[in-house]
């Protein structure tokens, strides 16, 4: 166990890591704070790039990227009530008012240290689960993954409360979209039409940068020009910080939430952040303050949402099961580079593992130590011109695209899911399940193959206790969910126009 961590750090301290390291944490937060961009643009930009490098090197740029955002998305959603990223939007209820009230220090402190505290909580949560997942991992064969990633589609689409419909339509989607082309085990072309630039599929990445980044692009470009201003913050940013030390119950409180929502796959930032919240309303002992600048409320938004990435790191590296759209960009990487994660990682690779989330602590102290610094040269990134934001990711995103194959036609299939993505956004579809549905739909099929080798019937596929108990969890989550959709509709008052005689 010693030699295998000697060994992590000995990767870590490859030079190409370190510069991973500091471009990615650094950047992150500089993504982080311009409103519209947001990680999952940036990841999708710098997808085609990381294929080029070291599995190592590629992982820890996107994961400096995923991790640190969140620190730079609470700067503009406490300065100017505008969240940098979508997952910080909880923080202006009580980082904006907080700002109104002349402490725009101090809340940029809480924010930032209640961050720190919640990704340093998560990692450690992860290290010490590890010797657990590589003694679970094993034990799942085809059909106990086929069946995990069946549990993650159902969670995805359970998570979309309200459009519960739209999002199975998506995932749906996202399902059909991985099976176009020609099919690996019998060589039969699927949804092609007789058009030999289907042949090969469509490609996850360009269909990411499609989705995400030509998308936000045009969404920029044609938004009217904005640049909001604001003042200075000023004051010593490690006192504020350390503040977050007097608040302890709530930050352990939003980092378990953290911990629990990142693990089970289609949760996510938001449920936990909202779980955090409602605690902390409920065992406050001013809850009236919650929305008009409560500290407490600040730190419970701000550590819930930060420990997610790290726990999303366990359903992707034990299983190979990415939660959301960020680990599924992920997923890619460790493909290309046939780096396999699931049982066999930990088994095989456990020094890889372990570089992984010594990389997730490291990357987490430079970004802590850069924002002590940093916060009023952020600040000039928040008054970036919308329209020059939209045409700079259009040109980088074209550019990717054109590396990844030399291929005209992916950069026109982009653009023609661009303006699908932004179709999407007006009518508030979700966008998610599709990636996911990409995702997860070549992980059921790839194993449902495997397993169908093995079965004779179809209570084969559940005749393992690991996978009975997930077979069981899905029938509690669909029943769950439709009980919930009934009792919506039966308790929502309806309308004089809807009631008849009226």
């Amino acid at each position: 166990m010693v030699d295998t961590f000697l060994l992590a750090v000995d990767h870590l301290l490859e030079w190409q890591v370190i510069v991973a390291l500091l471009i990615g944490s650094i950047g992150g937060v500089m993504i982080g704070a311009i409103p519209g961009v947001g990680p999952a643009v940036a990841i999708a930009i710098l997808l085609p790039a990381t294929f080029s490098m070291d599995p190592l090197v590629g992982l820890t740029l996107l994961l400096g990227v995923y991790g640190s955002s969140m620190y730079g998305g609470s700067l503009p959603a406490i300065l100017i009530n505008t969240p940098g990223t979508a997952v910080n939007a909880l923080t202006t209820y009580d980082g904006y008012p907080m700002t109104q009230k002349g402490q725009g220090l101090r809340a940029l402190g809480l924010a930032y240290g209640a961050s720190f505290f919640s990704a340093i909580f998560s990692i450690l949560v992860l290290i010490l689960l590890s010797p657990v997942l590589a003694k679970i991992a094993p034990m799942f064969g085809s059909r106990e993954i086929f069946l995990a990633a069946l549990l993650g589609i159902v969670l995805v689409i359970v998570a979309h409360k309200g459009q519960m419909a739209a999002a199975g339509m998506m995932a749906g989607l996202g399902i059909l979209l991985q099976s176009v082309g020609m099919e690996p085990v019998n060589y039969t072309m699927r949804f092609t039409f007789e058009m030999g630039w289907l042949t090969s599929g469509l490609d996850l990445i360009v269909v990411v940068l499609g989705l995400f980044a030509i998308s936000q692009a045009f969404v920029l470009m044609v938004e009217p020009e904005s640049a909001p201003d604001t003042a200075p913050v000023r004051g010593s940013m490690f006192k504020a910080i350390r503040e977050v030390l007097g608040f302890k119950r709530v930050a352990l409180t939003g980092s378990s939430y953290g911990v629990l929502m990142g693990m089970i796959p289609g949760v996510g930032e938001f449920t936990a952040q909202f779980l955090s919240y409602t605690t902390a309303r409920r065992t406050s002992k001013m809850p009236e303050e919650f929305g008009e600048g409560s500290p407490e409320g600040l730190v419970a938004s701000e550590s819930a949402n930060n420990a997610v990435p790290a726990a999303a790191m366990i359903p992707l590296l034990a299983l190979g099961i990415p939660g959301e759209a960020l680990t599924a960009m992920m997923l890619s990487v460790f493909y290309v580079h046939n780096v396999v994660p699931g049982p066999g990682l930990f088994q095989n690779q456990l020094d890889f593992v372990y570089a992984l989330y010594l990389a997730l602590i490291v990357l987490n102290v430079i970004v802590i130590l850069w924002m002590l610094v940093s916060s009023n040269l952020l600040i000039h990134l928040i008054r970036v011109p919308t329209r020059f934001l939209g045409m700079t990711i259009l040109i980088m995103s074209f550019v990717g695209i054109y590396s990844l194959r030399n291929s005209p036609v992916d950069c026109l299939i982009a653009a023609g899911f661009g303006v699908f993505g932004v179709i999407l956004k007006r009518l508030n579809l979700p966008v998610v399940p599709i990636i996911l549905g990409m995702v997860l739909g070549n992980i059921m099929e790839v194993k449902l193959r495997a397993a169908a080798a093995r079965i004779d019937s179809p209570f084969d596929m559940v005749n393992r206790p690991i996978a009975a108990i997930i077979a069981i969890a899905i029938l509690f989550i669909i029943i769950q969910a439709v009980r919930s959709t009934i009792r919506d509709w039966d308790t929502a008052d309806p309308t004089p126009a809807d009631q008849p005689g009226r």
